[in-house]
């Protein structure tokens, strides 16, 4: 399985939101800056998690962007589904009921197959551990310099 490279842009997006703690909204430009990404997709990024109700959007000059809800209600879950959807990476096409000499109305055919049934338990897997991570559980795992040198680059954007 591979993920769009939004998830991680916006998964350190949303860290830092949560480190600098301010009422104010954060630009994306200040955003961009910080991670030296392009200031137009990592938007298109950011609105996906606004749509999501991750973030909360801002417009005007000193618009940008804020967390909409605490870091501890944030999951890494919820940010890779607001970026690449709800569907199962694996997709069965039932390739097996198909070629010479299948019968598709055969009773083996009433249940998934165990390759389905592998795949569909490794997703479940894999999703239960992200809706177990938390911002805040990545923000406690951090150094305490990257918290830091979050707030001193948001202070020297800010002027």
């Amino acid at each position: 399985m591979r993920m769009s490279q939004s998830v991680e842009w916006s998964v350190h997006c949303c860290l830092a939101l949560a480190w600098i703690e301010t009422d104010q909204p954060v630009s994306v430009a200040a955003l961009s800056t910080w991670f030296d990404l392009p200031r137009a997709y990592l938007n298109k990024g950011l609105q996906a998690l606004v749509r999501a109700g991750i973030l909360t959007s801002h417009p005007g000059l000193r618009g940008g962007f804020r967390l909409a809800r605490p870091p501890e209600q944030i999951t890494l879950l919820d940010i890779v589904v607001a970026h690449e959807g709800r569907e199962d990476a694996f997709r069965c096409t039932e390739i097996r009921q198909r070629g010479s000499g299948v019968d598709p109305a055969a009773p083996e055919f009433r249940r998934a197959c165990a390759v389905t049934t592998a795949m569909r338990k490794a997703d479940l897997a894999w999703r239960r551990e992200l809706a177990a991570q938390t911002v805040a559980d990545l923000m406690a795992a951090a150094p305490q310099a990257a918290a830091a040198r979050t707030r001193r680059r948001h202070q020297s954007l800010r002027g």
